[in-house]
């Protein structure tokens, strides 16, 4: 093994061991579950962790789409009440932009910013920088209505099982279904 080789793999065990245990905890949640967020026609992707709240939530939307109302607060999160509630495992939790949480079990949290309270983790929004994250959550707004579901909605210029976005709805939408099944694509 040659020198850069051998500092490569010190320096990445040494990050894996530095983690705090929350870190850890976070990392060793299995993240499986893809979650669409609309908000004023546009719609995201977070990926949920694994718990109960989670596994709740996703019962939930198989039935149909949750649509909720969220204002900022604190200028560094929109939350607001789901309308139901879910399990709780709070945990003291170092929030950051990108992360969803439940709050006090019926409110749901997805921070623009960074805070540290007891939260059962949700998820985390996907691919987003904090200056977009600002913009798509409405930073500073109330009254913000959010709608999440499990199905991406459909747009207008959409076709109905068009699930690869080629145009046509063909046997390479049902291969595009399969990979989403198994887990190969989003």
């Amino acid at each position: 093994m040659n020198t850069l080789t051998r500092n490569i793999l010190l320096l990445a065990a040494f990050m894996l061991c530095s983690c705090s245990s929350e870190e850890n905890e976070v990392m060793a949640q299995t993240m499986t579950q893809k979650m669409f967020i609309t908000i004023g026609g546009v719609t995201k992707t977070a990926t949920l962790v694994d718990n109960a709240a989670t596994q709740e939530l996703v019962t939930k939307l198989q039935q149909a789409p949750v649509m909720v109302t969220l204002s900022s607060s604190g200028g560094f999160e929109i939350w607001g009440a789901l309308g139901f509630s879910l399990t709780t495992s709070n945990q003291q939790v170092n929030a950051q932009p990108g992360d969803i949480v439940l709050y006090n079990g019926s409110n749901i949290c997805m921070f623009y910013g960074t805070n540290s309270w007891s939260y059962t983790r949700l998820g985390h929004i996907d691919g987003l920088s904090e200056s977009e994250l600002r913009t798509f959550l409405k930073a500073g707004e109330n009254n913000i209505s959010v709608t999440l579901s499990l199905l991406e909605p459909i747009t207008t210029n959409q076709i109905r099982g068009d699930l690869n976005g080629d145009g046509q709805v063909n046997v390479a939408d049902v291969t595009t279904l399969i990979n989403i099944i198994i887990g190969k694509e989003s």
